[in-house]
């Protein structure tokens, strides 16, 4: 173990759906302390600009960066779509992880008839991200993709299990459903939320791949393959790092959590 591995992992997403991906990640790696930040005060990242989006992400990157952190996870799947370049040539010597990257290498490992489905928000889908990486990765797989853009503001509201939700999967899913696809990747940090209701409606024989816990295995095999994973026995300590604190940050979060968020810091830029 090298003497840095005590540092904390540098997680970030454009609101609060990332906290799927730290609270997996405190299931994967219970010794990792994780800073978390949520630009909740520009969220939604989907309706900008591709150059917003970038000058954005390195603003956060370089925030993170001072807090020394260890890896960079990359939670967002819009930041990781279109600006995941900017990490990466920021973060110098620290691995840099993102969702899209765990989710293709999970999709692919997983459908033996090489037919995979993506849900994910419109900015998410149209980046066509996922299918560009997968085929990357085996030319042979067919993806089939399909935006859900009521998805996140249904999860925020609480309705994971509402009649409306379950219409609207059943409405968004038939698509894709059609073409018999042997997994479903879940393209958005809110969609783990649904992942009962989701598994009812495509039913057992197609595999739900969840970007959050495909997130934090791709992050355990790397902190320990870089020599970085924390084996000590002091306990992980977990900051949230804001830039806007709504009133119901608080209520979503700790429901995306499954735990109390405790202290939440706010930052001006």
């Amino acid at each position: 173990m090298r003497a840095d591995a005590t540092r904390p992992i540098g997680v970030f997403d454009s609101g609060v759906g990332g906290l799927t991906v730290v609270r997996a990640l405190m299931e994967r790696l219970p010794l990792e302390s994780i800073v978390y930040f949520g630009d909740t005060a520009r969220v939604p990242y989907g309706v900008k600009s591709v150059a917003t989006i970038e000058h954005f992400t390195g603003q956060i990157t370089d925030f993170l960066l001072q807090q020394d952190v260890k890896m960079l996870i990359v939670a967002c799947n819009t930041m990781a779509a279109v600006a995941a370049h900017v990490v990466a040539e920021r973060a110098g010597g620290i691995p840099v992880i993102n969702v899209i990257e765990a989710g293709a290498q999970a999709a692919v490992a997983a459908s033996p008839a090489g037919r995979i489905g993506v849900i994910g928000t419109p900015t998410t889908i149209n980046s066509n991200a996922y299918a560009v990486r997968m085929h990357a990765l085996d030319s042979g797989v067919r993806v089939y993709s399909q935006a859900c853009p009521l998805f996140v503001p249904l999860v925020e509201e609480g309705w994971l299990e509402h009649p409306v939700t379950r219409m609207t999967a059943q409405e968004y899913l038939r698509p894709v459903l059609a073409e018999e696809v042997d997994s479903l990747v879940l393209g958005c940090t809110h969609y783990p939320l649904l992942k009962p209701l989701l598994r009812d409606v495509v039913g057992e024989g197609v595999r739900l791949i969840d970007s959050a816990v495909t997130t934090a295995e791709l992050a355990a095999r790397c902190l320990h393959a870089e020599g970085l994973a924390h084996v000590g026995r002091r306990p992980a300590s977990y900051r949230y790092v804001v830039t806007d604190v709504p009133l119901r940050f608080q209520t979503i979060g700790e429901r995306f959590l499954g735990r109390s968020l405790g202290l939440v810091e706010r930052i001006d830029w």
